[in-house]
């Protein structure tokens, strides 16, 4: 009889040993005050009954106990799915943000939403929250501001001005937004004209770019600051072409970033991911080498 075949255990993934850093960490969400925050855009009443923008979407949003400490709870859950760093919404007065922020500042960062329709104060707000919360990026959602926003407004030049000066990253939504707004402001092929007008300005769109994702390659291509970040997709649903160009030519340009605690799960994000297609070099610069550099975590 034959003997039998000696058994190999299963190579580990390399993601085991890579320390994430995820680009899209939250502060819990006030699942009941959405609409409210929001009516301004909102005209259908479906979404009245939604706890999330895009609730047809995202089925099973995460929930947190209102009662325990969210910091210790995010640290938590980071460590259990090899999270070693990640970028927190950060606000004057916030709940969790800040104080996560400075009480671990080896792990968490900062960024700050802006809001151009406030004009220069928004510049001045941004350069406070710099020196004042430690923040190291900025962040805008312009189909989301009320007012919208275009990506290449003139509204939008001082801020990006600013973030030039400061030597920190815009954040931008890009793409169909999925909260029943209009998306026009969001047309990926808005970003042509401020990589042009702002060369020394470092862009990372966020929620995908869809439908627009072969647009964003070629954008990618053509410009050096502009890059791309996975946020508000479970990994199954990343866009073939964002994993095609990351695997070949865009593999310092691609960089993750998740939804948690917003829409998705840390569980689901990384047992997802462990099916993309990524190459074994892309690994470490996808979920960790890129956003180091990009965001001055180093």
């Amino acid at each position: 009889m034959a003997p039998e075949p000696e058994a190999h255990p299963m190579a580990p993934h390399p993601i085991e040993s890579i320390g994430v850093v995820d680009l899209m960490l939250g502060v819990p969400s006030d699942r009941d005050a959405w609409y409210a925050n929001f009516q301004g855009l909102l005209k259908d009443t479906e979404s009245r009954s939604f706890g999330h923008g895009a609730a047809y979407m995202f089925k099973d949003l995460p929930q947190v106990d209102g009662t325990v400490d969210f910091i210790a709870y995010l640290l938590a859950e980071m460590d259990l799915w090899g999270i070693d760093k990640g970028l927190l919404p950060v606000n004057f007065g916030d709940t969790w943000g800040t104080r996560g922020v400075a009480e671990h500042p080896d792990r968490l960062y900062g960024s700050y939403l802006v809001d151009p329709n406030l004009g220069v104060q928004a510049v001045r707000d941004l350069r406070r929250a710099v020196d004042e919360l430690g923040v190291i990026a900025a962040a805008c959602f312009p189909t989301g501001l009320h007012p919208q926003v275009n990506i290449n407004d003139p509204l939008m030049y001082p801020i990006y001005a600013a973030c030039c000066e400061l030597e920190i990253p815009m954040c931008i939504n890009a793409g169909v937004p999925g909260p029943r707004f209009p998306f026009g402001p969001q047309h990926v092929e808005h970003l042509d004209r401020v990589c042009y007008d702002f060369p020394e300005l470092v862009l990372v769109t966020r929620h995908g770019s869809e439908p627009w994702e072969r647009l964003m390659v070629k954008l990618m291509l053509k410009w050096p600051g502009l890059h791309y970040s996975t946020s508000a997709f479970a990994p199954k649903h990343y866009p073939k072409a964002i994993i095609d160009y990351a695997n070949t030519r865009g593999a310092d340009k691609v960089m993750y970033a998740g939804y948690f605690p917003s829409g998705l799960s840390l569980e689901r994000i990384m047992t997802e991911m462990r099916d993309v297609g990524l190459r074994d070099h892309v690994w470490p610069k996808f979920l960790r080498d890129n956003a180091l550099r990009v965001f001055n975590m180093a």
